[in-house]
């Protein structure tokens, strides 16, 4: 074992991070973050996935615990919540938003529409802040660019497709050579276990 996975062992193993998902507020956040890019061009469903998982984790740097909760999974695009799917529909069925097909440079566009204001008095300062941070550092940008942008993040790279990605490698430094088989089975184990505590609900 080389000095580099000593430490990222160490700090894998030192971070305990609990996690509760609150699906009601990931439903408030994804009606939010959609709000805010309403005047982007591309603003459709993988920028508001980016903008959720960059949010999310940006308040685990900084404060230690993310605003939802809801477990982020490795997806060809990028991380996305494991639980957005059975969200959005909620939020369609019960009539807080709709799903609308865009065409943008000729590629096929989902965007969510809020059909109400978001409840923002649910989220702190703190919160607000990462959120408004996050759809900053996107906007404007196109899917395929903030698709790669996210490839960038250690926890993506870190975990096997369709895994989920443990909030602890929101302290992982983002630039970091390509982590060996050892680091990736410790990202399997801790993941695992998370899910075996119920930390991680899928």
């Amino acid at each position: 074992m080389d000095g580099y996975e000593r430490i990222m062992q160490e700090c894998l193993g030192s971070y305990d991070i609990p996690v509760e998902a609150d699906e009601d507020k990931l439903a408030e956040l994804m009606l939010l973050v959609a709000e805010e890019l309403a005047d982007d061009r591309f603003g459709g469903a993988t920028k508001l996935n980016k903008v959720l998982y960059f949010a999310e984790f940006s308040h685990v740097r900084q404060t230690g615990r993310p605003i939802t909760g809801t477990p982020y999974r490795k997806l060809p695009n990028g991380p996305a919540p494991r639980r957005l799917k059975p969200v959005r529909e909620r939020l369609i069925a019960w009539g807080d938003a709709a799903l609308i097909a865009e065409s943008v440079l000729g590629y096929r566009q989902d965007r969510l529409r809020p059909l109400r204001v978001a409840d923002r008095s649910i989220f702190t300062e703190s919160e607000r802040q990462v959120i408004a941070d996050a759809v900053a550092l996107l906007h404007g940008r196109t899917a395929a660019e903030v698709s790669d942008l996210s490839h960038q993040e250690p926890g993506w790279k870190m975990v096997g497709d369709g895994e989920d990605i443990p909030y602890a490698t929101a302290y992982l430094p983002a630039l970091q050579p390509e982590p060996s088989p050892a680091t990736r089975a410790r990202m399997r184990e801790i993941g695992e276990q998370y899910t075996r505590e119920g930390r991680l609900v899928s």
